[in-house]
Parts: C-alpha cells; structure tokens; sequence
C-alpha cells in the first residue's frame, strides 16, 4: 500500500519541515505559546482588558477567540483537514462554525437575562 504523503508545511507554506516528527515540534510550540499567552493574561487580568464589550469582558473574548484558533490549527494541522478536498472541509467546518456561533448568540442572550435578573431583582408577570 502506498505511504501517503502529507504536507510538510505551516502558515501557509511560511515554515517548511523535512520530517513530520518537526512539524510536530513546531506545531506543539505554536499551541503552547497560544495557551502560555492565555494562561498569563487569566493571571494578570490586565484593568484594560475588563471593560465589556458586546455584553462580555474584552479579555474572555480575547479567551474565546484563542480557543477557536488553537481548535482551527489542531483540526487543520492534525486532522489533515489540509490535505482534503474543498467540499470535505466545508462540510465539516461550516456546520461547526454556523453552531459555534449559535451557542455563543444564546449564551450571551441567557447571561444578559441572568443578570438582568440578578441586578434588577425577581420580575413577576401577571397574566
């Protein structure tokens, strides 16, 4: 059987590698430098970065979008999704995309009526 060949590249062809064992290197330094910059700013919380920005702290957002990047490059890098055809990638990247998005509108809608509650205390309806 035919030994398939994957790319041996990275950011688009900036970084090339002769092996896969020092692509794999490089790509573990990638996602550690991603989560060592999300683990210092969660410990130094920077005043900056707490002021509220679409109902949420600039900072979580910060958090949320370096999450999605580390996701993107691991499912990009380690899924191989690279080396697949256009309509394969689509079909598993969009419907993640489009209910990734639908959980964050709806967790942001719920949160702003917790607090909403929270703040202005209990509100009871009379039907």
């Amino acid at each position: 059987m035919a030994e398939v060949q994957h790319k041996l590249e990275i950011f688009r062809g900036l970084l090339k590698f002769r092996s896969n064992q020092s692509k794999i290197w490089a790509v573990l330094i990638v996602l550690s430098i991603v989560t060592i910059i999300e683990v210092a700013l969660g410990i130094i919380k920077p005043k900056a970065l707490l002021e509220l920005f679409l109902g949420m702290k600039i900072l979580n957002w910060i958090f949320v979008i370096l999450t999605f990047v580390k996701a993107y490059y691991i499912t990009w890098d380690f899924m191989h999704m690279r080396d697949e055809k256009s309509g394969l990638r689509n079909s598993v990247v969009l419907p993640l995309v489009i209910l990734v998005l639908f959980l964050v509108a709806l967790l942001l809608v719920e949160a702003d009526y917790i607090f909403q509650i929270k703040y202005n205390g209990f509100l009871s309806w009379d039907f």
